[in-house]
C-alpha cells in the first residue's frame, strides 16, 4: 500500500498544531475549485478572501483533512482538522518539514525573465533520469514555494523550485526554506524596477537565492549579463567555491557557439570543458538557447548525464502564454499566432521581437505585433517603452497594434507605415486588429499580465472556430 503524503500526526508535529481527528492526505491544496479527493485543504486568509469560509465546501469536495486557525460554525468538533495559530505560518512550516525529511537533490531557479521556461526544461530533462518533482506554474512566492514543497512526494529524487520576487528581501526566506544544492540565476534585467533604485539593486535581490545554497553547492550564473561580476562577487562573499558560468561569452563554462532558429525550434551548438554538444530544442529563439545552457549547467551541477539531457531538450515546448504557437484558420488560408500574453518586460519583449524578426510570413502575409503596456517600471516606464522603437524596426515589423498609455509613447515614434492602431485597453483593440488580419500573417501578442492581453489572443483564436463552423458553400457537385 502506498504511503500517504502526510498523516495528521505528521502535519500536527510539523506545524505545532492540534489534531481533532486522524486522517491521511495524498495532496495539498489551497483552492476548493481545484481540490482533489484526498487533499489536505489549507485555509489561508488573505486581504480579499478567507479560506475558512470554504472549509465545508472542501470537505464536500473530498478533502481528507483541513489545516485551519479557527473552527467555522457548523463544522463538527471531531472533523478531520488540524488547528494552528496561523495557517500561512503553518503552510511554511509544513514546507520546511517536507524539505527536512527529503533526501533529494534540490535545484532552485530565479531571474528577471526565463524562470518558468528554465524550470520546465529542467523538469523535462531531469525527469528522464530520476524521480523528479517541480513546482507547478509560477508558484514561486511566500505561499507558492512552501505549498510546492508540501506537495513534493516522499520518494522524490530531484526537486526543482522556481523562486520569484518583486521587492528586496523576498527571495532570502524562500531560498533558506528550499535549501538547494544548485541555484540558477537566469538573468538580471529592468523588471519590477519600480520597486528598486537601480538594476544593480535587482541583481542584489536575485543574489539572495545564493544565501540558501547548501554547503558545497553550485551557483550557476549568467556570464553575458552586465551584473555577472556583482553576482559572482556575492557568491564568493558567501564562501561558494563552485560557480558555473553560462552564455555566449568566451569565459562561459557552458558556452553558446551557434543557434540556428527555424519555425519549429532551435539547432544549438554549445561547448563545455572537453566536450561539444549539438542538440535541437522545441523552443525558438536565442534567449531560449541561453536558458538551455543554464539547464545543462544545472544537470552538470547535480552530477547527472548532460549528453542525455541535451538530447531530451528536443521535446521542450512553449508554455501557454509564453511563446506558444498555433495556426489559425481564416477564409483564404491561415495565420500564425504567437501567444506571449502571459507577461512582459523590456528584455522579454526584445527577445520576442528577435524571434518574430527571424520568421518569414507566408506569401502575402506580414509581421504583426500586438504589444501591451509593461508594468512596474516606475519613473523609467515611458523611456523604456520608447526605447523599443529600434527593436521593432530591426525585426521588420509591418504592422504595430499597441495597447495602453505607455505604449502610446512608443506608437508616436514608429514609422508611419508601421503604425496600425493604438488603443487604451485590450478590449478596444480587438475589433481594429481582427479587421486587419489576413492569411499569411505572423502575429505576436505580448504584454504584462495587468494589461490583460489574453482577450486579444482569445479573439484571434475564435477566428479559427468561426471558419470551422461556417457551412461549406455549394459547389455544383
Amino acid at each position: 500500500m502506498m504511503q500517504p503524503l502526510w498523516t495528521s500526526q505528521e502535519i500536527a508535529a510539523a506545524v505545532k498544531g492540534r489534531t481533532l481527528a486522524d486522517f491521511s492526505a495524498s495532496g495539498v491544496s489551497i483552492d476548493t475549485r481545484k481540490i482533489a479527493v484526498g487533499d489536505l485543504f489549507v485555509a489561508l486568509q488573505g486581504p480579499n478572501f478567507d479560506g475558512h469560509d470554504y472549509i465545508d465546501a472542501a470537505l464536500k469536495a473530498g478533502a481528507a483533512g483541513i489545516l485551519a486557525h479557527r473552527l467555522p460554525l457548523g463544522i463538527a468538533a471531531d472533523a478531520p482538522i488540524v488547528l494552528v495559530s496561523d495557517t500561512l505560518e503553518a503552510l511554511q512550516d509544513l514546507g520546511c518539514a517536507a524539505r527536512n525529511r527529503s533526501s533529494a537533490q534540490f535545484i532552485a531557479v530565479t531571474g528577471s525573465v526565463g524562470k518558468t521556461s528554465t524550470k520546465e526544461m529542467l523538469k523535462l530533462v531531469l525527469g528522464a533520469q530520476a524521480r523528479t518533482f517541480a513546482s507547478e506554474g509560477n508558484l514561486n512566492n511566500h505561499w507558492g514555494a512552501p505549498l510546492s514543497l508540501a506537495r513534493m512526494p516522499r520518494d522524490t529524487e530531484i526537486g526543482i523550485f522556481e523562486l520569484g520576487m518583486n521587492h528586496a528581501g523576498e527571495i532570502r526566506p524562500l531560498a533558506r526554506m528550499v535549501r538547494p544544492h544548485a541555484v540558477i540565476i537566469t538573468t538580471v534585467e529592468a523588471v519590477h524596477i519600480e520597486f528598486f533604485a537601480s538594476v544593480a539593486e535587482i541583481a542584489d535581490a536575485k543574489a539572495e537565492i545564493l544565501e540558501g545554497l547548501e554547503p558545497g553547492g553550485c551557483a550557476i550564473l549568467p556570464r553575458d549579463n552586465p551584473h555577472f561580476d556583482r553576482l559572482a562577487a556575492r557568491a564568493r562573499e558567501l564562501g561558494i567555491a563552485r560557480i558555473l558560468r553560462f552564455g555566449a561569452h568566451e569565459g562561459s563554462d557552458l558556452r553558446l557557439v551557434a543557434c540556428v532558429t527555424s519555425d519549429s525550434g532551435n539547432r544549438v551548438t554549445a561547448r563545455m570543458p572537453g566536450q561539444e554538444l549539438n542538440f535541437n530544442m522545441g523552443l525558438v529563439g536565442r534567449h531560449q538557447a541561453i536558458n538551455a545552457l543554464a539547464v545543462l549547467a544545472g544537470v552538470v551541477a547535480l552530477g547527472r548525464d548532460v549528453v542525455a539531457a541535451a538530447h531530451n531538450l528536443g521535446a521542450a515546448t512553449a508554455l501557454k502564454g509564453r511563446g506558444q504557437r498555433e495556426e489559425i484558420a481564416l477564409d483564404r488560408g491561415a495565420l500564425l499566432l504567437i501567444d506571449e500574453s502571459y507577461n512582459a518586460s523590456p528584455a522579454a519583449v526584445r527577445a520576442a521581437l528577435a524571434v518574430l524578426g527571424d520568421l518569414r510570413p507566408q506569401p502575402g502575409g506580414r509581421r504583426i505585433v500586438v504589444l501591451g503596456d509593461m508594468r512596474e517600471l516606475g519613473s523609467e516606464g515611458a523611456a523604456l517603452h520608447r526605447a523599443l522603437r529600434d527593436d521593432l524596426v530591426a525585426a521588420g515589423i509591418d504592422r504595430a497594434f499597441l495597447v495602453g498609455p505607455l505604449m502610446g509613447e512608443l506608437f508616436a515614434l514608429l514609422p508611419e507605415s508601421m503604425r496600425a492602431h493604438h488603443a487604451g485597453d485590450s478590449i478596444a483593440m480587438v475589433a481594429p486588429l481582427l479587421a486587419d488580419l489576413r492569411a499569411g500573417d505572423v502575429v505576436l501578442v505580448k504584454g504584462s499580465l495587468g494589461t490583460r492581453m489574453a482577450p486579444i489572443v482569445s479573439a484571434i483564436r475564435a477566428l479559427d472556430a468561426q471558419v470551422e463552423q461556417r457551412p461549406l458553400a455549394a459547389n455544383g457537385h
